[in-house]
């Protein structure tokens, strides 16, 4: 199917999949495929890992808590992501769309939403209602993230920005419900 925009192709459609290819054609020059390579390795949850391993050590109980708190929002959006992914079944970008090309191998076979982007938006949520001064740092990297998902060719926009919503909706979620009960103890 051509990335050119038809009487058939919704506008949206049609503009998810120009961003796509424009994106990925950034992405095959040499630096900026092995950065943002790395920063998608790192999202695979290497640097989460870390920085949850770091609260716990370095912040006593309450970043036991944290890190803590973190686990539990990232199963939550680990089974999420996996159930979405079983029914929207939308193949990756490289597969269906002609232009895009993969520059590292995907996790697993589907597009939609893309996990890394929904486990980042959480993670940070959560991250930053223990730890505020970490905005900048779990900011730009989740930004960093979400648009390697693109650029890297494995999901679309619209993959990237339906798991920010649902990474944000779980993160609210979790930070509400911790509040609600340690109100009750």
């Amino acid at each position: 199917m051509s990335t050119m925009p038809s009487s058939s192709m919704p506008r949206t459609v049609a503009f998810d999949r120009r961003v796509c290819v424009a994106a990925n054609r950034w992405g095959t020059r040499r630096a900026v495929g092995v950065f943002f390579g790395t920063v998608s390795r790192l999202g695979d949850g290497m640097f989460w890992y870390a920085l949850m391993l770091a609260l716990a050590v370095l912040e006593g109980r309450r970043g036991l808590f944290a890190a803590a708190h973190m686990a539990a929002t990232g199963i939550a959006a680990l089974q999420l992501y996996r159930l979405l992914k079983r029914y929207t079944r939308r193949p990756r970008p490289f597969r269906a769309c002609p232009g895009v090309i993969a520059h590292v191998p995907p996790l697993d076979e589907f597009s939609f939403p893309s996990g890394h982007t929904l486990q980042a938006v959480g993670f940070t949520m959560v991250a930053l209602a223990w730890y505020p001064l970490l905005a900048p740092l779990l900011l730009t990297f989740t930004t960093l993230v979400a648009a390697s998902r693109v650029i890297l060719g494995l999901h679309y926009p619209s993959d990237v920005l339906a798991a920010i919503g649902i990474g944000g909706a779980l993160g609210t979620l979790s930070l509400w419900l911790v509040h609600a009960t340690t109100m009750l103890v």
